[in-house]
């Protein structure tokens, strides 16, 4: 296998995000989040025709190049909506997951992405999570918001969270256990441990990885 992948889910205000983006930094690879979902709204409001050329075309390129060209975004981003589902919109998502999973290494943060990538051998996925109080400060903080305002953001989040990943999983429920390889507590473990904690599952996992943590490459051998 050439390629493998790293999938975070995450609780809102638990640092999965930063965790997600320092392994990628530390493995030399991409980390994709809120790009895919830009990437796959602009997908979903093209006419067919327009979306088929769209489609065979990243087939012919890899999908980071697409996704390369889309802003990234760092601040905390509430879901502030209650739940809707759109098949076409979730449809497109899965094929660029599906799509990155096939040409290249990375890390997918979300939408997901663990049980898009549940029966691929090559995959690691990993639930990242945290005691509210910690969560309560970590939003306060980046978003510069009062307590209140921040507990809100934190429940309707995760509650958005949990209805998306049941419905498009089939019933699922997005913080069993059972779906990841692994649940971090970034608390107690500390963001940056939990980075040094996956990199060994990822050694472990696969053997023939040669990892250089912090030299920028992490390559599995051919």
């Amino acid at each position: 296998m050439k390629n493998y992948v790293i999938t975070v889910a995450r609780g809102f205000g638990s640092g999965g995000k930063q965790i997600a983006s320092k392994l990628a930094k530390e493995l030399g690879i991409h980390c994709y989040e809120n790009r895919i979902l830009t990437l796959a709204s602009q997908m979903s409001g093209l006419d067919e025709q327009l979306f088929l050329e769209v489609n065979e075309k990243m087939r012919d390129r890899k999908v980071s190049s697409f996704l390369r060209g889309l802003p990234i975004t760092s601040k905390p981003k509430p879901e502030e909506r209650e739940f809707a589902s759109d098949e076409r919109l979730f449809e497109i998502q899965k094929q660029i997951i599906e799509h990155l999973a096939d040409s290249e290494s990375c890390v997918i943060v979300g939408k997901c992405a663990d049980w898009i990538l549940k029966d691929r051998d090559n995959v690691v996925s990993v639930y990242i999570e945290a005691p509210r109080r910690y969560c309560l400060k970590e939003i306060m903080e980046r978003m510069g918001v009062n307590e209140a305002t921040a507990h809100k953001s934190i429940e309707q989040t995760d509650k958005y969270r949990a209805a998306y990943y049941e419905h498009y999983t089939g019933g699922n429920y997005w913080t069993n256990p059972v779906n990841y390889d692994m649940t971090l507590n970034s608390e107690r473990v500390g963001m940056e441990n939990c980075v040094k904690v996956i990199l060994d599952y990822l050694k472990m996992k696969f053997p023939e990885m040669n990892a250089v943590v912090g030299g920028g490459d992490c390559q599995r051998k051919e």
